[in-house]
């Protein structure tokens, strides 16, 4: 498979400890934002249209807590290699991904800390027992049983309109790429509640990444894969038997809150902090928020 560029999606500040390099796992290369040292992991999964820099208010508290952080661009986005078939963003080949990347990490003990799409493959990869996990982390992405009975009322339906929008064949990529991904920046501009968060350079970063050849197919076909094969995201008892915490921000136009009802029914250890005022963008949009609920969690005694 031809190798994507190797120019960085995000530069972190020469002080912050965090660097950015390429990880070969399995037979992908991924731009990695690597923090810390040690056999305990912490991978950070990102969502759509996000990056590893979503992750960069978050990294510095994982690192002193002690916990070797990578952060990697999921497949197509970034730097990294980008298959073009719809099918190579199937769940299981996303899943094959995070336990290619904790198998190269050599690691130890792995916490796994996702969003929004992130999130939807760390719940498959907890429910299906792919790899041993230490404690899950998820964000604004609800559990797929719950889910699935959100999607039978209206407004859950009508909040995912652009699921459907992003079967179409090119329009979706024309629409997003239009303006130098003018919709990208709108995306977080929009949708956060404290705009403040998102000034010109953070949405740069993001869409600059989106405009890189193949990009926006690449992350519209996670989208065109799971709508092929929606049904391998609630097979099983979707049981999860892993400390999970969950940080939801109660302003998330892309999904209501109902989504988080029930979620105690299949994870049993399970504790969940909203966030009143803060909206699907949260460990941006509140990182001084959410990492006093993280590492609170972290900190927690155990056993």
């Amino acid at each position: 498979m031809p190798q994507n560029d190797r120019i960085p999606s995000w530069s972190p500040a020469a002080d912050s400890g965090i660097v950015v390099r390429w990880q070969q796992a399995g037979a992908l290369s991924f731009e990695l934002a690597e923090a810390g040292a040690g056999d305990r992991l912490a991978l950070c999964l990102h969502g759509f249209p996000e990056l590893h820099y979503s992750w960069r208010f978050q990294i510095p508290l994982l690192v002193e807590r002690g916990w070797r952080v990578w952060a990697p661009n999921l497949r197509g986005y970034g730097g990294s290699d980008r298959p073009k078939e719809v099918d190579a963003y199937h769940i299981d080949r996303l899943l094959e991904d995070v336990a290619a990347l904790i198998d190269a990490s050599g690691a130890r003990e792995v916490l796994l800390i996702a969003h929004d799409w992130g999130a939807i493959i760390a719940w498959q990869f907890a429910i299906r027992k792919v790899r041993p996990l230490v404690g899950l982390v998820i964000m604004n992405v609800p559990h797929p049983m719950p889910f699935k009975r959100e999607l039978r009322k209206w407004a859950q339906l009508r909040a995912s309109w652009y699921v459907f929008f992003f079967q179409l064949p090119g329009l979706p990529e024309w629409a997003f790429g239009r303006n130098r991904a003018r919709i990208i920046r709108r995306a977080f501009v929009g949708m956060a509640v404290d705009k403040s968060r998102f000034p010109k350079e953070v949405t740069d970063i993001y869409a600059d990444a989106a405009m890189r050849p193949g990009a926006l197919t690449a992350m519209i076909n996670y989208y065109r894969a799971a709508f092929r094969s929606v049904s391998g995201m609630t097979e099983g008892t979707g049981k999860v038997d892993v400390p999970t915490l969950m940080i939801w921000g109660e302003e998330d136009t892309a999904l209501t809150i109902g989504c988080v009802e029930g979620t105690q029914d299949y994870v049993a250890d399970f504790r969940l902090e909203r966030l009143p005022g803060v909206s699907h963008w949260v460990q941006q949009e509140a990182p001084e928020k959410v990492n006093a609920i993280l590492g609170a969690w972290l900190d927690r005694p155990v056993g």
